[in-house]
């Protein structure tokens, strides 16, 4: 029998797929599970603010409520497709859940389980939940006098055995709650009251025991402000200073509520876990964090044509002389002078294990030594893990200050089991401004250059001699002087999106949602004519391109060699002609009088070049564009 192996493959690594580092990174980061609570009481359903306010007039705290999740639902498809979510409904008419509790009503479709990762199918029903709600769910009251039904302590119930399967170590559990009403048990007075509270708060704790969190989103009454110290700051756990930082959302706005949600949403994952070895067998349990990335287009699934299930590929091997199935084979060859050299799967295993992927301290450098260009690549964030002892933690702690103190970064070796690369440790001290923490202490993890990474600058730009030339003192001041003034004021990279990828994911929007239009998007990676045409820039500009270029420069016509060409010599030239000749005509009167066809095309053409148009095209097409530019 006769298994044909390809050689060259013997040594290729699992990481060298894209689909298998797609897995992996899922595989490895945390997934986040959300219960959203919302509360379906007739007050959700009043307007935000006054009457006289038309713009605002006739939207509901509900509708807010509905809308911010409907849009997170979309956000969460595209970027967290691996997360799953459900939505919850209390004080409600009818009830449908698994506990069969009153005035709890969990919202899903067909084919889906309560908790399930979001689909197209869920966005498009949920989006027209609201016109459909009074008839199908219905909204009640909360707990009222005379009754000892208590729908928040149900709701919170319901979520949390909603929240029960996933382990709590690779999965994130929160509850997000939407209410208008901060005091639920207001129309109720005595030890009723107080029996309900005290059960509601325990059945709060239970669930935050279980490694779920409680996370409120309050809507504030056009009357009064939302008071959280009323009941919730007892229920979500809020003390001290957390209370007194709490700022409740206005809930007025749509807009200030989709902030609110997408700053809960938005929460750090971590991307995975290492040991930091120091020396010695003592190491660290470390967290890393991803906090920038560049953001590309999700992987392609391959669907079944006929039921639109995934397909998974897999490899079978046949005898060449019989046709019968073979199992794969347990061995690898490899051909070296003339002779197979045989391998077990175990050996290749470790004939390719560089390193172990965790972290080993190599030593320390001063931190004038770390150069900005060592920056391959995005760095990672490293913060000690939850799971690791005191002892590591005090260990941290002191590298961490004396890194600060002597201005050290650290020199470690790291990497996965095929790609061992050296990394910078660099401590970061933290910092806090009114009262709140703006970057937090860590250290990031610079992955360095190897020696044939960098390329030096001077080997483009030197001349056939070697020397590079060098710019002035008077072009480096005018160079600075243009950059000053185009400097954008508190820039972050996360003030513009990618347009290409908007509309990639617009479009799949639209078709998954079967949606007639597509949204139009706005690129805001475009420049600033408005900005660049201030006097003050033009200025800059113009100064800029004199010190460098002199006086006579045309940046249409010239290379970087300095020096006109014959050819964009000839084109100004007939440029000049042609605006000479346009000067002849009365083209307002030709094309009144419709005399344009009796012009032959090279006469067209003088007013084309003229004024800066095509010039390509049939005679009808060319009349046709001088018209338009004159908005005939």
């Amino acid at each position: 029998m006769d298994i044909d192996a390809d050689a060259d493959d013997i040594f290729k690594d699992d990481e060298d797929d894209p689909d298998a580092q797609h897995s992996l990174l899922e595989s490895e980061s945390t997934k986040e599970y959300v219960v959203y609570l919302v509360d379906a009481s007739p007050k959700m359903f009043t307007t935000t603010c006054p009457a006289a306010e038309q713009d605002q007039a006739g939207e509901t705290h509900f509708h807010i409520a509905i809308s911010c999740i409907s849009q997170t639902l979309k956000s969460q498809i595209i970027n967290r497709s691996y997360d799953q979510v459900a939505v919850c409904f209390f004080n409600t008419r009818e009830k449908k859940n698994l506990q069969d509790l009153n005035r709890v009503y969990v919202f899903d479709v067909a084919e889906r389980e309560f908790l399930d990762r979001p689909t197209a199918r869920l966005i498009k029903e949920f989006d027209l939940l609201e016109d459909s709600f009074a008839k199908h769910i219905g909204s009640q009251h909360g707990v009222v006098s005379g009754t000892q039904e208590n729908s928040l302590y149900n709701a919170i119930w319901v979520a949390q055995a909603l929240l029960r399967k996933g382990s709590a170590k690779t999965v994130d559990k929160r509850i997000l709650l939407f209410t208008n009403e901060d005091d639920p048990f207001g129309s109720i007075k005595g030890p009723v009251k107080s029996d309900m509270t005290r059960m509601t708060l325990q059945r709060a704790k239970d669930a935050q025991d279980l490694g779920i969190s409680i996370e409120l989103l309050p809507l504030s009454c056009p009357d009064k402000a939302f008071n959280v110290s009323q009941f919730y700051a007892d229920l979500i756990g809020l003390e001290g200073d957390d209370l007194v930082d709490f700022m409740p959302s206005s809930g007025n706005k749509l807009e200030d509520m989709k902030d609110q949600l997408r700053k809960r949403m938005f929460t750090k994952r971590i991307v995975k876990r290492l040991k930091f070895t120091i020396v010695n067998g003592m190491s660290i349990e470390l967290n890393s964090y991803a906090l920038i990335r560049p953001t590309v287009p999700g992987a392609i699934t391959w669907l079944d044509s006929v039921t639109n299930c995934p397909l998974k590929s897999e490899r079978t091997f046949f005898c060449a002389d019989t046709g019968a199935l073979v199992e794969e084979s347990t061995r690898r060859f490899h051909p070296y002078k003339n002779q197979n050299v045989t391998f077990s799967l175990k050996q290749l295993s470790e004939i390719k294990r560089v390193s172990t992927g965790h972290l080993h301290l190599l030593g320390f450098k001063p931190l004038s030594c770390l150069r900005d260009y060592y920056n391959l690549k995005p760095s990672t964030f490293l913060y000690p893990s939850d799971e690791g002892t005191d002892n590591s933690m005090c260990i941290f702690i002191a590298l961490h200050r004396k890194m600060i103190q002597l201005s050290r970064f650290a020199v470690a070796f790291s990497g996965s089991s095929s790609r061992p690369q050296l990394v910078a440790l660099v401590a970061q001290e933290e910092v806090i401004q009114s009262g709140s923490q703006i970057e937090p202490p860590g250290m990031h993890m610079i992955y360095l250059p190897y020696s044939d990474d960098i390329r030096l600058v001077e080997e483009r730009y030197s001349d056939s001699s070697g020397m590079v030339t060098k710019a002035s003192d008077d072009q480096i001041k005018k160079a600075a002087d243009l950059i000053k003034r185009i400097d954008l004021k508190d820039f972050t990279v996360c003030q513009f999106a990618n347009p290409a990828l908007q509309r990639h994911y617009a479009v799949l929007q639209a078709l998954a949602l079967e949606e007639n239009d597509i949204p139009e998007i706005i690129d805001e990676t475009l420049p600033d004519e408005e900005g660049l045409a201030r006097p003050g820039v033009v200025r800059a500009l113009e100064e800029f391109k004199t010190s460098v270029y002199g006086d006579n420069y045309d940046e249409e016509d010239e290379h970087s060699t300095g020096k006109p060409t014959e050819a964009s010599k000839k084109r100004k030239a007939n440029a000049e002609y042609a605006t000479r000749e346009c000067e002849n005509y009365d083209w307002a009167e030709l094309a009144d009088t419709g005399k344009l066809k009796d012009l032959t095309v090279v006469e067209l053409k003088y007013y084309l070049t003229a004024y800066n148009l095509p010039v390509s095209g049939k005679k009808e097409t060319i009349i046709t564009r001088i018209l338009t530019h004159m908005g005939k």
